[in-house]
């Protein structure tokens, strides 16, 4: 069924009111009329699905521009499109002034049939599109958190029987004919850690999945007290000395998302170190409207080839590696990008990467 487009027609004289309905006449479309400011607004309030009004600017008591305003003022009526209809001459004061108010066009006494017509046809059509994306968003939605409640369930109905399958393989690790025989304790590792590898899987496709779904509140972070408390977290080894550069920003944003980015960064720069003084140091600079943080380690490195693969899903520098799960790297470059910033790496292998990445200011 075809969604009807409703117009709501204001001027104090009925004529006026008459021949433009006729004028605009179409088997979609329902008109109200109102011949004041206050009944114009009793009637936007009794319908709520009104997609254009077109509104005399000069009437008595209460003009097109007050209405307007009063409109534009509320949540609730504020996205509805304004056409000012006026003999009012088409000086900038006035048609700066109407826009000022929220108009979004404007038609001029006596009314041009077609031009009228034509601008009308317009505003339906992009009415109609949105009442579309509306829809369209809303099954998003509805599929998204579907989507949620079945990876939850995976998540728990995979990783219990995994979990029990892990306890049983460390049991039999101390039966005395496994832990007597090399070859027997060395397959019963690698099925311990497989086990534990699909559930670190299962772990960080449901990870993947919350960030597809959920935004997060935003607040003052100042980065280098959250990087401080996280290095805290990450319980680095002693081996490991991580510096963070003075002078880092205090960014309105989302603490969870950027220290998310971090930890990964962090965590991958501690993980995969092969030095026995494993250096990482944190830092950055304002570029335009993002700042620009870098992560640099002494570790492997990575070959020129794989420093744009690895940030796609499941992708590893290498496939034997049983450390990652392919998968941190490109939730991180998700967080980036959903705020419009970049993420990058320089890195020589043997000599340590920088990983770099925009965070909106």
């Amino acid at each position: 069924m075809t969604k009807k487009f409703t117009i709501l027609l204001v001027d104090d004289r009925m004529e006026n009111l008459l021949s433009l309905e006729q004028m605009l006449l179409a088997e979609n479309r329902i008109f109200l009329q109102a011949t004041s400011g206050n009944e114009a607004l009793k009637q936007v309030l009794r319908h709520e699905d009104i997609g254009l009004i077109m509104l005399d600017v000069q009437m008595p008591d209460m003009d097109g521009f007050e209405v307007a305003r009063l409109l534009k003022a509320n949540p609730k009526t504020r996205d509805i499109s304004i056409i000012f209809v006026t003999a009012i001459n088409k000086d900038e004061y006035h048609v700066l002034k109407g826009f000022e108010k929220g108009a979004v066009d404007y038609l001029y006494k006596p009314l041009d049939i077609n031009m009228t017509r034509a601008k009308v046809d317009v505003f339906e059509r992009l009415y109609l599109y949105q009442h579309e994306l509306r829809g369209a968003l809303k099954d998003k939605e509805l599929i998204n958190g579907q989507l949620e409640r079945f990876m939850h369930v995976v998540a728990h109905d995979l990783k219990s029987p995994l979990s029990g399958i892990t306890g049983l393989l460390m049991l039999m690790k101390e039966e005395e004919e496994i832990s007597q025989s090399a070859f027997l304790t060395e397959y019963t590792n690698m099925a311990i850690n497989a086990t534990s590898q699909l559930a670190d899987m299962i772990t960080a496709i449901l990870d993947y999945s919350r960030e597809h779904q959920f935004r997060h509140i935003e607040e003052d972070v100042d980065v280098g007290e959250m990087l401080q408390q996280l290095i805290k977290f990450l319980f680095p080894p002693a081996h490991v000395r991580i510096e963070i550069e003075e002078g880092l920003p205090v960014l309105h944003t989302s603490r969870q998302k950027l220290q998310q980015v971090f930890q990964n960064l962090l965590t991958n720069a501690i993980k995969y170190g092969d030095k026995p003084a494993v250096e990482i140091s944190i830092g950055g600079k304002p570029e335009g409207d993002f700042y620009e943080f870098f992560v640099k380690d002494n570790g492997p490195g990575i070959e020129e080839k794989d420093n744009e693969r690895i940030f796609r899903l499941f992708e590893k520098v290498d496939n034997d590696d049983d450390k990652g799960t392919g998968i941190g790297l490109n939730i991180l470059k998700l967080l980036v990008e959903t705020q419009g910033g970049k993420v990058w790496v320089e890195s020589k292998q043997g000599q340590g990467s920088t990983f770099y990445f925009q965070w909106r200011r």
